[in-house]
């Protein structure tokens, strides 16, 4: 019987961290939202890059059933996640990353005062995610956003 091991999707992200310069889009910084670029796609996976000044960050969300990872490239990006009806809080430093499963939410956000790099890794390509707010203890849906629609 053959059992197949999934890839972790952090090192998957790691060589992209490594080498920003071999990225097939160039790096840039957008003052108005988060760049981003689609870097590769495989098989059963694709790999993002997103760039993030002070203040920039997500809306509480999810990844559509995607599971994921994130490594930080450069400068320090903050992860909240839901528990106890309350946002807590994580700082992730250039060269710290974040697997997460497949109902995972959150949101992400640079609250330094240098910009930050990111890269992700989604198994399958994202299709969708759901954004949410928190509120009386408990997540309701905002909105749907689509690929190829939203992004």
């Amino acid at each position: 019987m053959s059992h197949r091991t999934e890839p972790d999707l952090l090192a998957l992200a790691a060589p992209w961290a490594a080498d920003p310069a071999g990225w097939p889009a160039p790096l840039r910084f957008d003052p108005v939202t988060r760049w981003y670029a689609r870097l590769a796609t495989g098989v059963d996976h694709e790999v993002w890059a997103l760039s993030w000044l002070p203040g920039q960050g997500t809306d509480l969300h999810d990844h559509g059933g995607s599971a994921g990872a994130f490594l930080v490239v450069a400068g320090i990006l903050t992860e909240e996640t839901v528990s106890g009806a309350r946002l807590r809080p994580r700082r992730l430093p250039a060269g710290s990353g974040r697997r997460f499963g497949a109902r995972h939410v959150h949101l992400v956000a640079n609250r330094d005062d240098a910009p930050a790099v990111s890269v992700h890794v989604y198994r399958p390509a994202l299709r969708r995610m759901t954004r949410y707010h928190l509120g009386g203890g408990r997540l309701r849906v905002a909105d749907v956003a689509e690929a190829g629609v939203a992004w």
